[in-house]
């Protein structure tokens, strides 16, 4: 895996011109996109096939929840993109549905969504989860390996309880990454891109401090340097 691979660029914007104008600034600094609920609707499945068609690797942050048959047809179409990674919610059902659908295509990785990294354990209790945060991170990690899925969503806060739990066996992809000075915004559990990696997360998704630099290129080419001191 090469550095461009671990950052996975999160195109966080409201249409696909947009997006296509992000993906052009940033240039070849970019290899790995993320299209999520935001251009979903607005053409992002489409995109996410043209940038496919176009040699980049694509997740879809889909968060797939439903009964398992439903989310086994959902991914079964998604498989028809030829994208690289996929989330679905981290429960049982829901897992084992997105595996059965994803067959034998192995392009496609399934990713189960541990805890949003907005969530703390207040927000967690206020719903009525009394588990610790770690530990529910690392329960639905469990369903995500038993179910057969290729890895996990998870804050860089968790990741080093993942890798030692699990070893290689689960890819770690880390959301709430900010370069140092950079602002915060909606996120809670927030670490550098280098000390997700020394955590143990294999890819890291950062959106708004590279789609937002005045120079998106060095701005990514930045993390990926600071990704590649810290291996």
């Amino acid at each position: 895996m090469n550095d461009k691979d671990r950052l996975i660029i999160a195109l966080d914007v409201p249409t696909v011109d947009e997006a296509r104008r992000a993906v052009t600034r940033i240039g070849d600094a970019g290899a790995f996109y993320k299209i999520g609920y935001q251009l979903m609707p607005v053409g992002g499945v489409d995109l996410a096939r043209e940038f496919s068609d176009a040699g980049k690797k694509v997740f879809l942050d889909f968060k797939f929840h439903d009964i398992g048959a439903t989310v086994e047809r959902g991914v079964a179409s998604v498989v028809r993109l030829g994208c690289d990674f996929l989330t679905v919610h981290a429960e049982p059902d829901v897992l084992k549905g997105a595996a059965e659908g994803r067959g034998g295509d192995r392009r496609l990785k399934i990713l189960g969504v541990t805890v949003l990294t907005s969530l703390t354990e207040e927000s967690l209790a206020e719903s009525g989860v009394s588990m610790r945060l770690e530990d529910l991170v690392l329960r639905r990690a469990e369903f995500a390996a038993k179910a057969g899925a290729d890895g996990v969503v998870a804050s860089a806060r968790e990741a080093a309880a993942i890798r030692a739990r699990f070893g290689e066996a689960l890819l770690i992809v880390t959301p709430g990454v900010r370069p140092a000075g950079a602002a915060l915004d909606d996120q809670k559990r927030v670490v550098t891109p280098a000390d997700a990696i020394r955590a143990g997360a294999d890819h890291l998704v950062v959106g708004r401090p590279i789609i937002a630099a005045k120079d998106p290129a060095a701005a990514a080419r930045a993390i990926q340097a600071e990704i590649a001191a810290a291996i």
